[in-house]
């Protein structure tokens, strides 16, 4: 649940401040990708057995906000555990082998995730193309309110003591 919380808190107010239709079209997407890997997987004979353990997909969808999440920001120092610092940029990894380390399943934990950020920021770079395009019945849901960042212009910040300037 924390994850959830905060990761959920994290990405909807920094990377879709605004766009709560494409914020709510990325659970759409995880969820639905999430949904069909567990009904494709537990057909397939000798997988079946390993894709009827997961029973709710919540712990891979908190999964994929906080891979979106981590790509988007893959330079904050994190601590896991107060054991080891990193960057955010290996926050999934992290949790993958904590994960595993407890004993749960690993399974499709990435996709998701991978597959949002991939179709929704790297491809679009890299054709001009977007696939993942929030629909305009979404968009027509919820009125994207437009972000005013002020930065008043004769706001000066006082100069640092003469003790803490380091002079090299």
């Amino acid at each position: 649940m924390f994850f959830l919380a905060r990761y959920c808190k994290l990405l909807e107010e920094n990377s879709f401040r605004g766009k709560t239709a494409d914020f709510l079209y990325m659970l759409l997407f995880g969820a639905t990708v999430l949904t069909g890997i567990v009904l494709i997987g537990g057909m397939i004979p000798y997988l079946s057995v390993s894709f009827s353990k997961i029973i709710f997909l919540s712990n891979s969808l908190t999964f994929m906000m906080v891979y979106v999440w981590s790509k988007q920001n893959p330079y904050i120092h994190m601590s896991f555990l107060g054991l080891f610092t990193f960057t955010a940029a290996y926050l999934p990894w992290v949790l993958l082998g904590f994960s595993i380390l407890v004993g749960a399943s690993a399974l499709g934990r990435f996709s998701a995730g991978h597959a949002y950020y991939f179709l929704a920021f790297v491809y679009p770079r890299m054709t001009d193309r977007r696939p993942l395009k929030t629909p305009s019945f979404l968009k027509a849901l919820f009125a994207d309110e437009p972000v005013v960042i002020a930065r008043p212009e004769d706001v000066r910040f006082a100069h640092a003591p003469f003790d803490e300037i380091h002079q090299d």
